[in-house]
C-alpha cells in the first residue's frame, strides 16, 4: 500500500492594501453606507474610518489580496469614491 500523498498547504496571497481617499464631492454618509455595503466593516468602523479620512486626507480600510483589492477599488469607483490600492509592505 502506498502512503498517502500528503497536501501543501496553499501559499498565502500577498496582502494588499485598500486606501480610501477624502474628497469634497461625498458626503459623510454616503461614504459611511458605502464602507458598510461593499465591504465586512461593520457601521461603527465605518464611522470611523470615514472620520479619519475626512480629516487627515486617507484611511486604511481593509487589507487583502490584489484580485480582491481591485474590486474593491471598482466598487467603491462605481460610487464616485476614490480608492486606490498598493502592496503591503509591512
Amino acid at each position: 500500500t502506498k502512503p498517502a500523498p500528503t497536501k501543501t498547504p496553499p501559499k498565502q496571497l500577498p496582502p494588499w492594501k485598500v486606501l480610501l481617499h477624502n474628497d469634497d464631492e461625498n458626503d459623510i454618509l454616503h461614504v459611511v453606507e458605502s464602507i458598510v455595503m461593499l465591504t465586512p466593516l461593520g457601521k461603527e468602523e465605518a464611522v470611523d474610518k470615514t472620520l479619519e479620512a475626512h480629516h487627515t486626507g486617507l484611511t486604511l480600510l481593509l487589507v487583502t489580496h490584489q484580485e480582491r483589492a481591485e474590486l474593491y477599488k471598482d466598487q467603491f469607483t462605481s460610487r464616485g469614491l476614490t480608492v486606490t490600492i498598493e502592496p503591503d509592505e509591512t
